[in-house]
């Protein structure tokens, strides 16, 4: 497997670039109210004593300017874990660059790697450009699912 040298996984001193980048895909995704991460949250979720979030990180001229930010999800249907992707994102002055593909290819190469079975992740069905690149990677839509979210009043309603 090659290995793009722009690509590695995320250490402790790039969290603050990587929150950085997690607020800009909330402002390109219309909804930067929403975000709430802070460099704690996220250093605890990456680095502290158990995490279940990982990260890769691209890099131009020692800068971080990209991110994959994923957990390992479960297929039941196929027996084996795979990778759900949150979040992909590349600042908007270096897109084109390739980091995205690449950072996509570093997720494929660990499913490969680990045996998963499956790279999945959700796009917005207003973000044409990301379902065109996703399209010419050879991904497929999954149309025939919705997604369901419970969060703030609703969770704790149906929790308490």
């Amino acid at each position: 497997m090659h290995s793009d040298e722009r690509i590695r996984r995320a250490r402790p001193d790039d969290v603050p670039a990587i929150v950085d980048l997690v607020y800009g895909l909330a402002e390109y995704e219309r909804a930067p109210q929403e975000c709430r991460l802070t460099a704690a949250q996220l250093e605890t979720a990456l680095f502290g004593e158990a995490p279940a979030v990982f990260c890769h990180v691209g890099e131009l001229d020692g800068e971080v300017v990209g991110c994959a930010l994923w957990f390992l999800n479960f297929s039941t249907w196929r027996g084996v874990h795979g990778i759900y992707l949150e979040d992909l994102f590349v600042r908007p002055d270096h897109r084109g660059s390739g980091l995205g593909k690449a950072l996509l290819t570093a997720l494929a190469q660990e499913c490969v790697r680990n045996n998963y079975e499956r790279l999945e992740w959700s796009v917005l069905d207003w973000n044409t450009p990301a379902i065109d690149f996703y399209k010419s990677l050879g991904a497929t839509a999954q149309d025939e699912w919705t997604t369901f979210r419970l969060t703030d009043t609703a969770l704790t309603t149906l929790g308490s």
